[in-house]
């Protein structure tokens, strides 16, 4: 008997947490995965490590990181010479559109993992996005996420002429992120291969930033213990 071949998915793969874990939930659903990352001048891009050790970890098929210098434009904490917000709380992060939001990032990111899908021959993206634990990223929001599926569907010759129909998955776009935790963990997920943080001091975790401590907070929730390493902890 032939079998057929996997359908094949691109996802986004920053090296975080939510990334790893969608790319683990695109293997779980049966498809080929093909990672995606991006050096676009980020302080913190020893996340791309993070998203190398995943990729293999998870058995993408392929993974490419492409280069853009998003620092050309600044505007965010993450691409100029802006300070990382610290020991923020929770209701402070929700509390507007942080300075830690880059202009326009998954706008370009998700054009560019269109492209390679398109080339490809696969109609599935995934993308780690999450709008319940820290919603003050516009391009987060599912409005903006089914937006973006309909213009792919009419900017691309395999949308219009019929070959395919685009499909951006959020698989924990409506999960806490204790419920994201316990999600990749169900899932095979090793979390001491990922990076989190915003800020890291020394390669580690400065445990302080927005990132750090929702991610601190949701393993605590989840009843797990976080296995990264974090900057004066030992």
């Amino acid at each position: 008997m032939i079998e057929s071949p996997m359908q094949k998915a691109v996802c986004l793969l920053s090296g975080g947490l939510d990334s790893a874990t969608s790319l683990a939930c695109a293997r779980a659903a049966g498809f080929e995965t093909y990672a995606l990352s991006f050096d676009y001048g980020q302080r913190h891009r020893i996340e791309l490590e993070a998203a190398a050790r995943v990729a293999a970890h998870l058995g993408a098929a392929a993974h490419q990181t492409i280069r853009i210098d998003l620092r050309a434009f600044g505007g965010s904490a993450l691409t100029a010479d802006i300070d990382v917000p610290k020991g923020r709380r929770t209701e402070e992060m929700s509390a507007g559109i942080p300075v830690t939001y880059v202009p326009a990032r998954n706008t370009v990111f998700l054009s560019i993992a269109l492209a390679w899908a398109e080339t490809l021959g696969s109609a599935d993206i995934f993308l780690g996005v999450n709008a319940v634990d820290y919603s003050g990223y516009p391009d987060c929001r599912p409005a903006y996420i089914a937006s973006f599926e309909a213009m792919a569907n009419l900017a691309t010759r395999a949308g219009v002429e019929g070959i395919s129909r685009f499909r951006i998955h959020t698989p924990l776009i409506e999960l806490t992120k204790a419920r994201i935790i316990q999600l990749g963990l169900s899932l095979g997920v090793d979390y001491s291969l990922t990076h989190s943080c915003y800020d890291p001091v020394e390669g580690l975790a400065c445990g302080q930033c927005d990132s750090c401590l929702l991610r601190l907070a949701g393993f605590a929730e989840a009843g797990a213990a976080d296995p990264l390493r974090y900057a004066g902890r030992g």
